[in-house]
């Protein structure tokens, strides 16, 4: 099944999605929260998350406003092949080829978020920077950077 039949969210409203999920999660505001804030049930927010129901225009500025962010902020980051899944290039209109849709972007990862959200809760300034080293230095033990 590919993203452009009924029933299969395209990978642009997953990825839109998970920008809310992101900024909802660092903010540290539950899904009901975001809802009320917008009018909706939570379980509208869980579908707008999930891409399985697209954002249109209105809501996506009412989210701007709730989440304190521009509206890029919830294109940003998008890998090129996610974009190539736009409807204007599906159909030809554009350059890029479609590719599926592969989540491989560590800060969507709820882990990471958590992390930073536990991160600067620390209120002093030089214990957050020696957590920093010792994660710095952790992953160049591993051999990673």
């Amino acid at each position: 099944m590919s993203a452009g039949r009924p029933g299969v969210p395209n990978p642009i409203d997953i990825h839109v999605g998970g920008r809310v999920r992101l900024r909802r999660t660092i903010l540290g505001m539950s899904q009901e929260k975001l809802g009320e804030a917008l009018g909706l049930t939570f379980q509208q927010v869980q579908k707008y998350e999930r891409g399985s129901n697209r954002i249109g225009a209105s809501r996506l500025y009412d989210l701007s406003r709730v989440l304190d962010v521009p509206i890029s902020f919830f294109y940003e980051d998008m890998p090129p092949e996610v974009a190539g899944q736009s409807p204007r290039l599906r159909a030809g209109l554009g350059e890029a080829p479609p590719e599926p849709y592969r989540e491989t972007d560590p800060m969507a990862r709820r882990e990471t978020l958590e992390l930073v959200r536990a991160y600067y809760k620390v209120k002093d300034p030089m214990v957050r920077k020696r957590i920093f080293e010792l994660c710095k230095a952790m992953a160049h033990a591993d051999g990673e950077e």
